[in-house]
């Protein structure tokens, strides 16, 4: 499985972006996925899932600003970002794992394949 992030940029505070992040290979055993953010020196973090079924989970204050979708016809994942804050400057990143559960994933041990990341870098 190949994941490729695109959509990332840069934006003034208080702006938007939404975030695409394409799988390719063998996607038949892809089921959740999510989207983490990680800035040099500090852990990596999980910013929103989403499971086989639709269910979504999203980290604590970004539910209401962030939107996390996917497209099984075309393989896509999406992350629409909205009243972004400088202190999200980040490289966003997609992850998708096997594991079978109804619920998001939100172990970061449980996904399988992760992408190369795109930049966002918000400005004040």
């Amino acid at each position: 499985v190949q994941l490729a992030e695109s959509g990332g940029g840069l934006v003034q505070a208080g702006g938007s972006l939404r975030l695409s992040c394409a799988a390719s290979g063998s996607i038949f055993s892809i089921t959740a996925m999510g989207w983490y953010r990680r800035v040099p020196g500090k852990k990596r973090e999980l910013v929103a899932a989403i499971s086989d079924g639709g269910s979504t989970y999203y980290a604590d204050s970004l539910e209401g600003r962030f939107t996390i979708s996917r497209d099984k016809a075309s393989n896509t994942l999406y992350l629409q970002m909205n009243s972004l804050e400088p202190e999200e400057t980040a490289m966003y990143c997609c992850a998708a794992s096997h594991q079978y559960t109804i619920v998001p994933v939100t172990n970061t041990d449980s996904y399988d394949y992760w992408g190369q990341g795109t930049q966002v870098t918000v400005s004040s």
